[in-house]
């Protein structure tokens, strides 16, 4: 945690949240069109699997089922490629968001906690404007709360206020111990509940982030739609050649000295490093690893790193 006087988005209301539903209408996640067949479910979504239409060829992955195996294109090219298929399933949406310590951090427009809830909120009234369910799980350093998917106003309002409660209760003065081992927690409670077809939204720094963390984000992937809103602060990226900041581990605090280089380089190795290692989970476990500044307005952002992602998660 760090104090930098410069930030004015220290903390934010319910009622601010609720009305971010207006700049949510125009977000997409996955493609969607109304569905015109009879029995039929309400949305067309990218669900892979054996359904009635076509959608495309691509390259075979392992665990890919053999039947879904284009056996002409196969031979024509050299190459294992499968018939991919959409399929008309309603598909619920848990979001998770990140309200610990280590997001009570702004050097410009916002905290990285408020930036997270507003990235949340443009999610869920979005997701409930397609006409899905939403529900999710809000964390800090000492409690987990969940919310069970709903299709209603109500349940995105109290997702809402919960994510209010708890961004508010942050403060510089906080003198209890970082709840590192909360990501792997929540993450555990959220595989426990998404077995199959669910949209999941983690939004966070990933501060703490473990082994744990990537396995159990591949085995959610495996069945689901999976993204991860990763919110930085970029004063970590652009560090001042002078000046000093404070940082908090909870109730000891340490001054750092921007004119000795050392100091700098050290910071800067650190922030480098670990934003390696989160893109290299894109890499990895073909997950969307979307950027989110908290020096930039939020929903311009989100709009934008979704259209240009056009992500396909695949399928097992």
């Amino acid at each position: 945690m760090a104090r930098n006087e410069g930030s004015t988005g220290v903390h934010v209301s319910t009622e601010q949240l609720v009305a971010l539903e207006r700049q949510a209408r125009d977000l997409t996640f996955v493609q969607k069109a109304r569905s015109h067949r009879q029995l039929s479910g309400r949305m067309r979504s990218s669900m892979r699997g054996r359904g009635l239409s076509f959608e495309e060829l691509r390259d075979y992955l392992p665990g890919d089922d053999i039947r879904t195996i284009d056996w002409r294109v196969t031979a024509r090219t050299s190459r294992p490629a499968v018939r991919v298929y959409t399929e008309e399933k309603e598909r619920p949406a848990l979001i998770v968001v990140d309200q610990r310590i280590n997001m009570f951090f702004g050097s410009r427009r916002s905290m990285k906690s408020v930036t997270a809830a507003e990235a949340a909120m443009l999610c869920a009234w979005r997701i409930l404007g397609s006409g899905d369910r939403v529900g999710g799980f809000v964390f800090n350093d000492s409690e987990i709360v969940e919310l069970r998917p709903h299709r209603s106003r109500e349940a995105v309002m109290g997702l809402a206020d919960r994510i209010a409660r708890q961004n508010t209760g942050l403060s510089a003065a906080y003198a209890g111990t970082p709840g590192l081992a909360a990501l792997d927690a929540v993450a555990a409670r959220v595989a426990n509940i998404a077995h199959h077809d669910h949209l999941v939204v983690f939004i966070s720094d990933f501060d703490g982030h473990t082994a744990a963390t990537r396995n159990t984000l591949l085995r959610l992937s495996a069945h689901n739609d999976v993204i991860c809103l990763l919110v930085y602060d970029p004063f970590l990226l652009q560090l001042p050649q002078s000046g000093n900041i404070v940082i908090s581990g909870g109730s000891l605090q340490a001054e750092l000295i921007l004119r000795q280089g050392d100091v700098r380089q050290a910071i800067d190795r650190f922030a480098r490093e670990r934003g390696r290692e989160l893109r290299s989970w894109q890499r990895e476990l073909g997950l969307p690893m979307l950027p989110i500044s908290t020096a930039e307005e939020t929903a311009p952002q989100l709009r934008r790193l979704l259209e240009q992602s056009a992500w396909r998660q695949r399928r097992r």
